[in-house]
């Protein structure tokens, strides 16, 4: 070794060299420096150094609004992602003013609901909020210009919803877009026991797969959920499970096109319906979402037996989109009309008094005053309940969107037409007088009535009685209008409890331990341990290395791996030196 190894510093000042400065002349030049003033000229500069610097910023205790648009598997992700930023700490406020971050999530079905989106983003930019973006809309294309310098989760990463948030008001910009992959199969997405906060606390929403087998001309959806990927069956049946044991009396199957769970992961909608029943309660029910008819035409028979079982509810969402096999060929729906009359009659038939709902698009690109006629004609044959008429809107990046368009008017026209003769009949006239059984498990939008359901999903106003909610009950329908009925409670009818424990408060955060759920409501921070989630006091200060249980697949145990592997080396280095000293 060196000599200067050699000898041995009797004090730590003995490091400094003969070309330092001695502590003298540290002294004089001390006396020497003068604080520099700076200017403040401009208010932005004042506004500036008003605002607390990133690291000094505390995650886990701003207030946070959530604004979701579109179909129920929307829905869903936004209460997955409100349950997780609850759980962190987040407070989720319905009060937009008061929020500090907006996390607005989107959907790419029509313009009108993007129009919205856009809207919102530009007014929580002019109330100076932070954003988070989340939805079909970034997914599917991320690098719109109105989306430039805005945090995106993507919604296969809806499980980090914490990370970008807390990066988002730190002042970050953090885009995750990514998909989940098992060995280079893509997954479902997001695991299905996160943390979530209900909507409603007696209903709950499963997303059995995302993305879908088809390529319609004119779905941006596809752009952005891809192609179909299942949960498995078990994952599927333990959500239920755990619902059931937190107050929920409904639950609602969705995703992008139901009838083709399965197909990717060897399976199929009735063996996943058939477990699902097995684990209903008395007096609960299940909901199916939309199917298309290609899939659902395979397994007719079995969906008649399941959707004619006490505790699944008669009704089925068939998206027929236009009556012309000519348009539907344009719009690669992979069926013809034929197809369609064939599961809506063989339903009818062996389901009876069962509620077909669907989905018709007015003025899609080439079609004739011809087609749309067909389309009318359909309508008039089978009067639906329950019709969703579209007006067509290209979407970008859409092969329809690049095909000869209607014109404007007709389109306008068309979708009135149809609306008229919709709004021509009304399909509940004949149940007046009926006796019916009916689930109660929503306010109606007035606030003046409870909202039910019969065994066809049909909506039941009843009396705005509190003893009724999340019960099932039996009621003499009196009135009937358009889309709903109106029932009396039967008085010497029994009323059956459907949850098997008490609903969670609104705004209850399902899927924590009792520990945690404890903490959180004493206002107490604490750190879950992935193994045996047992709690473990933290300091505030240490909020923000937190990682809950939903976060942790692995990252904790790679970085420890690391983190050891720097140490051992850093010992054999320090016991290496003493060696050659000696």
């Amino acid at each position: 070794m060196p000599a200067a190894c050699e000898s041995v510093l009797e004090d730590i000042e003995d490091i400094v060299s003969a070309e330092d400065l001695k502590p003298h002349d540290r002294q004089f030049v001390r006396r020497n420096v003068f604080p520099k003033v700076r200017k403040r000229n401009s208010q932005k500069n004042v506004q500036a150094d008003d605002e607390p610097p990133s690291d000094s910023i505390i995650p886990g205790v701003q207030k946070i609004w959530i604004r979701t648009w579109g179909c129920s598997h929307n829905n869903s992700d936004g209460e997955y992602m409100a349950g997780q930023l609850a759980a962190y700490g987040y407070k989720i406020t319905d009060n937009s003013a008061e929020a500090d971050l907006w996390l607005l999530n989107s959907c790419t079905v029509k313009n009108p609901a993007e129009d919205h989106f856009r809207n919102s983003i530009k007014k929580a930019q002019e109330g100076k909020k932070k954003v988070v973006l989340a939805g079909c809309v970034p997914q599917a294309q991320p690098r719109q210009e109105y989306l430039k310098g805005l945090s995106i989760i993507g919604v296969q990463q809806i499980d980090r919803v914490v990370e970008v948030v807390e990066e988002t008001i730190k002042g970050h910009s953090v885009r995750l877009l990514g998909q989940k992959k098992d060995n280079g199969k893509r997954l479902g997405g997001a695991r299905l026991d996160l943390p979530k906060i209900r909507k409603n606390p007696l209903i709950e929403i499963i997303s059995i797969n995302t993305g879908c087998l088809n390529a319609c001309t004119y779905c941006k959806t596809k752009h952005a959920r891809g192609d179909l990927a299942s949960y498995p069956i078990e994952e599927l049946v333990d959500r239920a499970k755990q619902s059931f044991q937190e107050g929920v009396c409904e639950i609602w199957l969705t995703s992008e096109d139901t009838g083709a769970y399965g197909r990717d992961i060897g399976t199929d909608l009735p063996t996943l319906l058939w477990k699902l029943v097995e684990v209903i309660p008395e007096g609960a029910m299940l909901r199916l979402g939309m199917t298309n008819p290609p899939y659902i035409l395979e397994h007719l028979e079995e969906m008649a037996k399941i959707l004619n079982h006490p505790r699944v509810y008669a009704f089925l969402h068939i998206p027929v989109q236009s009556a012309s096999d000519s348009v539907l060929m344009d719009m690669k729906r992979e069926y013809c009309v034929a197809d369609f009359k064939q599961v809506v009659d063989f339903l009818k038939e062996k389901v009876p008094g069962i509620t077909i709902a669907t989905d018709i698009i007015c003025g899609f690109p080439g079609e004739t005053d011809e087609d749309f006629q067909e389309t009318m004609k359909l309508v008039e044959l089978y009067r639906f309940p329950s019709l969703f008429i579209n007006q067509f809107y290209p979407r970008p990046g859409t092969p329809a969107a690049k095909m000869p368009q209607v014109p404007a008017a007709v389109k306008k026209q068309r979708t009135k037409d149809l609306s008229q003769l919709f709004h021509s009949y009304n399909p509940y006239d004949h149940k007046v007088g009926e006796r019916q059984r009916v689930l109660v498990t929503e306010e109606s939008f007035d606030s003046n009535y409870y909202v039910a359901h019969n065994p066809f999903y049909e909506q039941v106003l009843v009396p705005k009685d509190p003893q009724l909610m999340g019960k099932m009950v039996e009621v003499n329908i009196y009135e009937a209008g358009k889309h709903f009925m109106k029932g009396e409670p039967v008085s010497d009818a029994r009323v059956h409890t459907a949850s098997i424990r008490r609903p969670l408060a609104k705004g209850e955060v399902s899927g924590l331990t009792e520990e945690f759920r404890r903490s959180l409501q004493n206002g107490t921070n604490w750190k879950a341990q992935p193994s045996a989630e047992i709690p473990v006091k933290t300091r505030l200060s240490s909020w923000m290395a937190l990682q809950l249980p939903w976060q942790q697949e692995g990252g904790g145990l790679k970085i420890l791996s690391v983190s050891l592997a720097l140490l051992a080396v850093l010992v054999m280095l320090y016991y290496g030196g003493m060696k050659t000293e000696q």
